[in-house]
């Protein structure tokens, strides 16, 4: 019996390093193989072009979809949907694949279920039913994505109790955790010799790791809202904290934000060093770093990794602005403002706070529950291909009693 073919779409950085074990299981289950379609900043060299990643952890590219978007204006982004639409849609017409797995909130992904779903081809969708609430576009592209999608795997059951809430049948919802954390679970991150190696870190020193996205809604105000938190930066690496900023997402106003981190990396301020991308390893390799309650370390920023996977590493988190608002997290979190003042004393209580620090270590994860990839490609593997997996009943009636019956 032939193996049932499953697309995996990936867009960004990020977003493969949260698919990896889902990859990874697909790939060693006996009776599914993979297909992977590697698309958006994957392939743009002013993101660092991480496609160089997925090749270096041995999985083919059976596809490299190219989706237009010179800008990062909101046009830009619309425009990109539909190129996107269109340059999925090709390459799933050439792979035929059996089911298509797309992850998150992202505007490539969602136009890579706008295409599979169109063309009829089961769409299973990673981690739906999240709230991001504080301003990002995420929280809309991702529920249309749920609406969608004809399988729904969540990282947590508050996320699973929504999507349910949102008239999707159950036997759809699969509770599975948040991948990237079995790849935590593993060790699969750089050690500390390799960090110091690549990095020039010195381990007795705080160390910040800071990513700050826009706010999408807010695109306009993206430099703006960055400058505090450089100003921060400066300061605090004045004092001798060891500052790694990274680029952000290709989101509308990821240019503007860019194009500061240039203009501060030109400036040559002594502590602060800037990457396109750190890649997988070793940015969860810095963030393991927290273990050792000998090495401050901390995450600062407004991008979902600071509240999800740094839980697992006992991460002290300094979450900037709205982009985060509402979503699920644990107590190693301390939100601050666009204020330069309030950033680095957030920062400083994460470096120097032993009670906080204990807290960080400590805290429960809310989005660990083990084996997540393993878990998805056994749900791929086992669902029946037919016309009650495509065809999507309502769950809620809307009766009237008392008011709506939901």
């Amino acid at each position: 019996m032939p193996k049932r073919k499953i697309a995996i779409f990936t867009g960004n950085r990020a977003e493969y390093g949260l698919q990896y074990p889902i990859i990874k299981a697909v790939d060693q289950h006996p009776d599914l193989e993979y297909q992977l379609l590697v698309s958006g900043a994957h392939l743009d060299s002013n993101f660092g072009r991480t496609l160089s990643e997925i090749q270096e952890d041995g999985f083919r590219i059976d596809a490299e979809v190219k989706i237009e978007m010179d800008s990062d204006s909101r046009i830009a982004t619309a425009q990109a949907i539909g190129s996107g639409v269109l340059a999925v849609s090709r390459a799933l017409d050439e792979l035929r694949p059996d089911i298509m797995v797309v992850y998150a909130d992202r505007f490539e992904g969602f136009a890579a279920v706008i295409a599979a779903t169109q063309m009829n081809i089961p769409t299973a969708h990673i981690e739906g039913g999240d709230l991001t609430e504080g301003g990002a576009l995420d929280d809309s592209v991702r529920h249309a994505m749920t609406k969608l999608a004809h399988m729904h795997f969540t990282t947590n059951q508050q996320a699973s109790n929504r999507i349910l809430a949102m008239g999707e049948e159950s036997w759809r919802v699969h509770t599975v955790g948040f991948p990237a954390i079995d790849l935590i679970s593993e060790g699969r991150f750089a050690a500390p010799a390799e960090i110091v190696e690549n990095l020039g870190l010195d381990l007795a020193r705080p160390i910040v790791l800071f990513t700050q996205h826009s706010v999408t809604t807010e695109a306009d105000q993206a430099a703006i809202q960055l400058a505090p938190s450089a100003e921060a930066m400066c300061r605090l690496a004045a004092e001798g904290v060891q500052v790694i900023m990274t680029y952000p997402n290709n989101d509308a106003g990821g240019r503007q934000i860019i194009a500061s981190l240039v203009a501060l990396d030109e400036r040559k301020v002594a502590g602060i060093q800037v990457h396109r991308s750190l890649g997988r390893h070793l940015y969860h390799g810095v963030l393991a770093l927290a273990r050792d309650p000998a090495v401050r370390v901390v995450c600062v920023g407004n991008s979902s990794s600071g509240i999800k996977e740094t839980p697992a590493f006992g991460c002290p988190t300094v979450n900037i602005g709205s982009r985060q608002q509402g979503r699920l997290r644990a107590g190693n979190v301390i939100d601050a403002g666009y204020d330069a003042d309030a950033i680095a004393a957030a920062v400083h209580r994460c470096l120097d706070d032993e009670a906080f620090r204990s807290v960080a270590r400590t805290s429960p994860n809310p989005y660990y529950l083990g084996g997540a990839g393993v878990k998805v490609a056994e749900a791929l593997a086992a669902v029946r291909l037919d016309q009650t997996l495509l065809r999507k009943s309502m769950t809620l009636k809307g009766e009237a009693r008392d008011g709506w019956f939901r």
